[in-house]
């Protein structure tokens, strides 16, 4: 539950901590700002995962690529951002394409690192769907080491997790692979 009183103060707190003058023009609203932000991304990580049996035949490679994200990495509060790809072949059961999306929203607008992201959003999908398989690709740009540490912007850092026949079968494997890269 977000406590808005307290990123409020937290807030201004930094300002002040950083040389600021929260009470400046500019500065005035921002922290009733960050924490009306911070209440919208919480009412953002729920949604419903709705389910459709009728298709429970269908048992090919269901692929959502591209799906734009950010983040902010939990060791710095500075943003990530990228994109992630998505495939999982159904066991019965299939999810409209939205919730994918949302699935990627709902882990990413919080305090993350790249690793544990692309971990939560495959464990939830495997969880939720029960799928022969999920894998999930996820490509980022870090703004910690871009703009500050190396300051080395344009760097792209990628992880993956890979569940059931997606890291049993090398096939299934390598057409996920080629269908993110479009060969």
């Amino acid at each position: 539950m977000i406590d808005k009183e307290k990123i409020r103060q937290a807030i201004r707190l930094f300002l002040e901590g950083i040389g600021e003058d929260p009470d400046r023009e500019g500065l005035r609203e921002t922290p009733d700002r960050i924490a009306r932000m911070w209440e919208e991304f919480e009412s953002m990580r729920s949604f419903d995962m709705k389910l459709f049996e009728e298709f429970g035949d269908y048992n090919e490679m269901v692929l959502v690529k591209d799906i734009k994200f950010y983040s902010l990495c939990e060791h710095h509060l500075l943003p990530f951002f990228g994109q992630v790809h998505i495939a999982y072949i159904p066991d019965g059961v299939i999810c409209g394409l939205s919730k994918l999306v949302r699935t990627v929203r709902a882990f990413s607008l919080r305090p993350q690192v790249q690793e544990r992201l692309t971990e939560e959003i495959a464990d939830f999908l495997d969880k939720e769907l029960k799928p022969k398989g999920v894998g999930v690709v996820v490509e980022a740009e870090h703004l910690c080491m871009s703009m500050r540490g190396a300051m080395s912007p344009g760097h792209i850092t990628t992880t993956s997790a890979l569940r059931g026949v997606f890291l049993k079968d090398m096939k299934t494997r390598e057409e996920f692979l080629k269908l993110i890269k479009g060969v």
